[in-house]
């Protein structure tokens, strides 16, 4: 049984001394996953609204023609539906194409498969981060499967790069 000097220690030196040391260790790990996943959504959020916006201003200007800017104020910068006026502006176009060049091409001889058949169930419904998660246990076979259905339907980088790492590529 423990003494109660011994207690009294634990409580008033012991255990503070440790919370400052864990806390001096973890706090700059805890800040730097927080900036992360909110640099991410705040990043996401960016591209959804020029999305948004420029989808937006395509739509008026279909039913309502260019719009003009007003007498005295200075020119509205052009939107990207400006630059393509007659060909529809994809997500594709907003976020600079799958971001993956050249690579996107070097596996022409692999057809896609259907979501169905992906060793990951309910791929579809999945998040990049979420399949990130699960390629490390897939086979070599159904990595490629990942990446032929990937490259042939949201070309999401992340799951892309994953899987060539995992390829060793």
């Amino acid at each position: 049984m423990p003494k109660p000097l011994d207690t009294a220690l634990d409580v008033l030196v012991y255990l503070p001394v440790g919370l400052a040391v864990t806390a001096a260790e973890e706090l700059p790990k805890l800040a730097a996953k927080g900036r992360a996943r909110v640099d991410n959504q705040v990043n996401m959020a960016r591209v959804v609204g020029q999305f948004a916006v420029a989808q937006g201003r395509k739509q008026i200007e279909k039913r309502w023609g260019p719009q003009v800017d007003p007498p005295g104020q200075p020119p509205r910068p052009p939107a990207a539906s400006d630059a393509a006026e007659e060909s529809d502006i994809t997500y594709e176009d907003l976020v600079g194409g799958n971001g993956l060049g050249s690579y996107a091409q070097s596996r022409p001889d692999v057809e896609a498969p259907s979501s169905t058949e992906l060793a990951i169930p309910g791929y579809d419904s999945l998040s990049a981060s979420q399949v990130v998660e699960r390629l490390a246990g897939l086979s070599e076979e159904e990595l490629v499967e990942v990446e032929s259905y990937e490259l042939a339907h949201r070309a999401r980088r992340t799951i892309l790069n994953r899987t060539g790492q995992l390829q060793g590529r």
